[in-house]
């Protein structure tokens, strides 16, 4: 086991910031990590996925741990449907792409999503009308402390709109090492009507979808709206959709009359981020080497070796912004370091 001195984290997230890991380590499996966690020299430790759903503001003075755990198994299956476990380690969208050849259905809209296995029910990803706790069975995590494997079930997880309980009273106390899903093998449920993924579908020419169909097209339209983090840096949305109530819909309405809502509840709206952050002018605009991107307002994009303080202090102008416009506050959706 090599612990590494002074890695450069810019690889390791998408944002690509260039931030120092004083001390690195990538592990891959479970036993390795049990070990490297029980070093007595490290008394904190910092937990490294995909990248993909963080902000890096500042260099990591603690051990930073890359969880590379990878694996895709059946565990079961019957006629209609399949139990399939991937480890942490394993990139989502291809392990969405492996279950789609295969014909398993479930995880299609979430195609093209950004990170790593192990990181998705953290934040209970999301996307097209599906989120990942529709297909979720269990996941496997490893209690820090105590160096245990606990298994957690759906209700355990108490999933939320991108949220559950490892960002809440769990948080930072147990690593994923598996996730466990239940998918269909036919008569696929298909989730077409949001967003405009039928309109893809037409524009395709395409009148009775499978699954792939719809990975195609949730891909296209993906491409069309969000930059790849391999050519500039982003982290996909970076604020959470607000959700208000339909008195204080209701006013805005009046002085916005174009303000999208999705009702939620019998007394809440949710109010699209993306277009209270391109009302209030933020869309397209570009602060140097980093800014909001052109054809999504949700994505702030680093392009080419900003600071995480400059993107940070971008995100809070919106906020600050968006709450004096709109009386609305917007929550980050990523995880601020």
């Amino acid at each position: 086991m090599q612990i590494k001195q002074n890695i450069s984290l810019k690889p390791f997230n998408t944002f690509g910031i260039d931030v120092l890991a004083k001390h690195f380590i990538s592990i891959e499996n479970i036993d390795a990590l049990k070990q490297v966690i029980s070093l007595e020299e490290y008394s904190n430790i910092f937990i490294l996925g995909g990248g993909s759903n963080m902000l890096l503001t500042k260099d990591i003075e603690t051990l930073v741990v890359h969880v590379n755990l990878k694996g895709i198994s059946i565990l079961s299956e019957n006629e209609d449907s399949v139990l399939v476990q991937a480890n942490a380690g394993e990139n989502w969208h291809e392990f969405v792409l492996w279950c789609l050849e295969k014909d398993f259905g479930g995880l299609e809209n979430l195609s093209l999503i950004p990170g790593n296995v192990g990181t998705a029910p953290i934040q209970n990803i999301g996307a097209y009308g599906i989120e990942l706790k529709d297909t979720f069975i269990s996941c496997e995590a490893l209690h820090i402390a105590t160096k245990t494997l606990k298994t957690f079930t759906k209700t355990d997880c108490k999933f939320d709109y991108r949220n559950s309980v490892f960002k809440q009273e769990e948080k930072g106390e147990f690593i994923i090492c598996n996730v466990t899903f239940k998918l269909s093998k036919k008569n696929h449920t298909l989730h077409t009507s949001y967003g405009s993924i039928s309109d893809e579908l037409a524009g395709m020419n395409i009148t009775n979808p499978t699954i792939q169909d719809i990975s195609n097209a949730v891909i296209k339209i993906r491409q069309s709206k969000l930059p790849d983090p391999k050519k500039i840096g982003n982290s996909g949305s970076f604020f959470k959709n607000p959700v208000i109530l339909k008195s204080a819909y209701s006013k805005l309405k009046e002085n916005f009359q174009d303000i999208p809502g999705y009702p939620v509840s019998e007394t809440e709206i949710k109010v699209p981020a993306g277009w209270l952050i391109e009302k209030a002018g933020f869309k397209g605009k570009q602060f140097g080497n980093y800014g909001v991107h052109k054809a999504q307002a949700l994505v702030l994009v680093n392009y080419g070796n900003a600071k995480g303080s400059d993107i940070l202090e971008l995100s809070i102008l919106i906020q600050n912004t968006i709450k004096q416009i709109f009386n609305i506050t917007i929550e980050a959706e990523v995880n601020i370091l």
